[in-house]
């Protein structure tokens, strides 16, 4: 798609509580080396992301924001998850065998996330709640991608869209098999990690596009829409893009289970280090 916009647009990928913390301590180190980018025109999220793009939302400045994921007396009350990513990724693997498009893999993800076992959708959005300092959206433009379970169907939520701002970021962080489908409206949702673990290809048309991915170029979860490639489409139609991937320290500091809440202040803190070197490209 050619350029439509003028404008800027960030993307924040899925990544757990640790690429929430990792992203707002990239964000704040961009800002502290002059390369503030929470002022685009839009911004995506997904999953993390859209939890990240909702605390921006918020008006609470980005250190305020920083210290919400490594003060311990400020973080939110989470749920303590296990998760292997390459077991995980191998688990998804065989649900997914055979799958002959996207869609498909979409919808075998969602029947597979309503079957699972997991804690009950009402503690689960009170978690997301306890990670939003505001639970109204914001003027700013902001976007959740949720995939809906049944129809493997994108969705993505906005202020416009007449659903609560908890029920959409808690619908695009619903993993499969780890927390609850959120329902919305009668339908159920889960984790817009389902489309793609960044969906950068969303922010075709803008001319300056700046994405963050915590699970990095080269996610273990099966997925038909690779960053790389995805970038390079978005190039292609005339858009500098600039691609922000975890650096050694700070994929040591996200570790193998970024849903551990342990993970918050050295991910947040490796974050800031990482994006105080600047707008690196990838």
């Amino acid at each position: 798609m050619p350029i439509t916009s003028e404008g800027t647009c960030l993307v924040l990928g899925g990544g757990g509580v640790a690429g929430i913390a990792w992203m707002t301590g990239v964000l704040t180190g961009l800002a502290e080396a002059g390369q503030d980018v929470t002022e685009a025109d839009l911004m995506i999220g997904t999953s993390a992301g859209a939890t990240v793009v909702a605390q921006l939302g918020s008006g609470l400045p980005l250190q305020a924001l920083l210290e919400r994921q490594t003060e311990p007396s400020l973080q939110s009350k989470e749920i303590s998850a296990q998760l292997d990513l390459e077991k995980f990724a191998a688990e998804l693997g065989l649900v997914l065998a055979g799958a002959a498009s996207g869609e498909e893999m979409m919808r075998r993800l969602g029947a597979f996330a309503l079957a699972a076992d997991t804690v009950p959708e009402a503690d689960r959005m009170a978690v997301i709640e306890s990670r939003l300092p505001v639970h109204d959206w914001p003027e700013r433009n902001i976007q959740a991608v949720a995939v809906e379970a049944g129809t493997g169907e994108t969705r993505l939520f906005d202020r416009r869209s007449g659903v609560d701002l908890v029920s959409a970021v808690a619908a695009s962080c619903a993993v499969p098999g780890i927390w609850p489908a959120v329902t919305i409206d009668g339908r159920r949702y889960v984790d817009g990690g389902v489309r793609s673990s960044h969906n950068a290809d969303l922010a075709s048309g803008f001319a300056r596009i700046v994405v963050l991915a915590p699970m990095g170029f080269h996610p273990p979860l099966l997925s038909d829409r690779p960053l790389a490639d995805a970038v390079d489409q978005l190039r292609r139609g005339g858009s500098d893009v600039t691609v922000i991937v975890p650096d050694p320290n700070s994929a040591g500091a996200i570790g193998s289970n970024p849903l551990d809440p342990d993970t918050r202040t050295p991910a947040a803190e490796a974050g800031r280090k990482q994006g105080r070197r600047g707008l690196d490209r990838d």
